[in-house]
């Protein structure tokens, strides 16, 4: 079993990157949520989503390093 470095953890910014982007989600669903309440779950869906697909291109990044 391989012992990970506390650095490790302080460069991770997975969680961050998913965090931050379902914000922006949910302000833009705050902003179209006059227009619609789906446009509303969609545009946190569309957030959370775009979250995932960084945070897994940051974490193969830092893999290859």
């Amino acid at each position: 079993m391989e012992k990970t470095n506390k650095t490790d953890k302080k460069d991770d910014k997975s969680t961050w990157v998913i965090g931050g982007t379902t914000l922006i989600g949910t302000g833009v669903g705050f902003i179209l949520l006059k227009t619609s309440p789906l446009l509303f779950v969609a545009s946190i869906l569309i957030g959370m989503g775009t979250g995932l697909v960084i945070a897994s291109l940051i974490s193969t990044r830092n893999r290859q390093k």
